[in-house]
């Protein structure tokens, strides 16, 4: 559903003519041609364009929204242009009677003379979203081309460089500005000649297997290793070994002839060596025999002299050991006459005692962990339990069943932050009824916007949601509804939007899934008003947002 921007700005001017706002809406900086000569009584006092968003001063002249509030910065007592009279800013009101014809003049559309569509003003936006004659830049990646809407459709499929093709050798979807280059270089799938000059066209990925057995490949011949160092294309090959056959065979005698020579040679040179290896043996077993015998002579010796040595060490030892026996059982007399131990195996018997109770007491506590932990577990899902119902109960005491609204939004900056950086674009408030048995709604807001007012103004909608009783209501939904920004300062000067629900929407029929799709002011209201620190929307970094449905000719079950 189109929306309208916000109905009043922040408490400067006093609400009127206002029991309903126009959807429709319009660029300000755009150079309109009317259908008829613009009257002076659509053209802002100040700069003298057509009206947006047209105030009245008391003294009856009308003035665009952002050149009224100019005139209030320029000047501390703003004076109106035509007759000098000092504007008081009380009188000054919101003229939607005014803004309705504006929006409702006919122009021309600026692509004009090839589009001969004359749309109201309000429409203007949408008529070139949809204009055939309208420039528009190229959907491909990487194309800047300008095309008009109506071409754009035989621009991507048949003349944009940067459409994708299929490869027609290997069905790859490429760029075509890089299709040739993908042909020669990527393409399994390509036909290339043989390297050879075999006049054969190969796919790219078979390549080396013909090079395999390419006729015009040139190989070495087959009797290389005899001495034949030709080499002649495949296709040649059986003729060349026909031909030299004669040759073959003298280098394959002349081979074997050599090879004959170097084995003699080896068996000549293997029996000299095992020669030498018989010598060997018996100078080894000559020595070993003479090495047992010294072994036996040095062996009586050594064993005599390393007894008498080690015997000596031994005396050495047990006389010193036996001395200091002799000085520790003197001393141990001496200690038993000055202590008495019984005190201590007393103390030692208690400590047993005592540990063994401490052992009991740990089997005991053992058995307390356990328990404790079950007792754990079932506090944890009792807490869990009553989580749920506080929240449930929490859901149930907020919720509303007037056809009435009021949503306090808290954290304010961070919940915005998080909508900037794309992480919660979104949030929506609890469930609220017309009636105990009544239509089931809820509002959404995007604090960074939606749509047309993404980044500059807060979007706020209308969600019917799907009931218990929807069998039981009218459809589709056609009641008013009024979305409101609350003025925190007791003024009353809230921002309002009401707007009566189509039933030939969607958004009003009875939902087929958990709900239906939003409608409602994708421009409720503009960031510098909620946010300027002279107004007061907003409060410990909280706003609140009231819905009402009007619930006038509403039959109750």
């Amino acid at each position: 559903m189109a929306c309208d921007e916000p109905a009043a700005l922040s408490g400067i001017f006093t609400r009127q003519n206002s029991s309903s706002t126009s959807s429709l809406d319009f660029e300000p900086d755009a150079d309109y041609r009317f259908v008829e000569s613009l009257e002076e009584r659509y053209k802002c006092a100040h700069c003298h364009l057509v009206l947006r968003n047209p105030h009245q001063t008391g003294c009856g002249h009308r003035f665009c929204q952002q050149c009224i509030l100019a005139l209030r910065e320029l000047n501390a007592v703003p004076t109106c242009p035509v007759d000098k009279e000092t504007i008081k800013m009380h009188e000054v009101f919101k003229d939607n009677c005014c803004k309705r014809e504006v929006l409702n003049l006919h122009v021309f559309c600026k692509n004009f003379p090839d589009c001969n569509s004359k749309v109201i003003l309000g429409r203007y936006q949408e008529h070139l979203q949809q204009c055939l004659f309208e420039s528009m830049q190229c959907t491909n990646d990487g194309c800047r081309d300008q095309i008009l809407r109506k071409d754009l459709k035989e621009h991507l499929s048949q003349h944009c460089k940067f459409r994708e093709e299929r490869c027609q050798y290997c069905n790859t979807n490429v760029v075509l500005i890089n299709i040739k280059n993908h042909e020669k270089n990527d393409c399994p799938d390509y036909p290339v000649p043989c390297l050879q000059n075999c006049s054969q066209i190969i796919l790219k990925k078979e390549i080396e297997k013909h090079h395999a057995v390419c006729p015009e490949a040139e190989v070495d011949c087959p009797y290389k290793q005899y001495g034949c160092h030709v080499k002649v294309k495949r296709g040649k090959l059986a003729e060349h070994e026909n031909s030299a056959l004669r040759e073959h065979m003298l280098q394959i005698l002349d081979k074997n002839s050599r090879l004959e020579e170097q084995i003699s040679d080896l068996y000549k040179s293997l029996e000299c060596k095992e020669i030498k290896i018989q010598q060997l043996a018996d100078a080894i077993k000559k020595c070993e025999k003479e090495f047992r015998q010294y072994t036996q002579l040095f062996g009586n010796n050594s064993n005599l002299m390393v007894s008498t040595q080690a015997l000596a060490s031994h005396l050495d030892k047990s006389a010193r050991l036996e001395s200091q026996v002799k000085q520790l059982i003197q001393m141990a007399n001496q200690q038993q006459s000055k202590l008495d131990l019984r005190p201590l195996f007393d103390t030692i018997e208690n400590v047993k005692q005592k540990i063994a109770l401490m052992e009991t007491y740990d089997q005991r506590l053992v058995v307390l962990e356990d328990q404790s932990s079950k007792h754990d577990l079932q506090i944890n899902i009792h807490k869990a339990q009553l989580n749920k119902n506080e929240e449930r109960f929490k859901l149930l005491e907020g919720t509303c069943y007037n056809g009435k609204l009021i949503w306090k939004i808290t954290d304010y900056k961070m919940k915005k932050k998080e909508a900037v950086e794309g992480r919660v674009l979104s949030i929506a408030s609890q469930p609220f009824y017309t009636s105990r048995c009544g239509y089931r709604l809820c509002a959404r807001a995007y604090l960074n916007g939606d749509g047309s007012g993404k980044g500059t103004h807060i979007s706020l909608y209308f969600v019917v949601m799907r009931g218990e009783f929807d069998s039981l209501l009218l459809w589709p939904f056609k009641q008013k509804v009024t979305l409101m920004l609350l003025d925190q300062s007791g003024k009353k000067n809230h921002i309002v939007e009401v707007f009566r629900a189509d039933p030939n929407s969607s958004s009003f029929k009875r939902p087929d899934g958990e709900m239906n799709i939003a409608s409602g002011c994708p421009r409720f209201v503009p960031h510098t008003v909620l946010e300027n620190t002279k107004n007061t929307y907003i409060r410990d970094d909280t706003l609140f947002l009231k819905v009402v449905v009007d619930l006038t000719d509403l039959e109750e079950l």
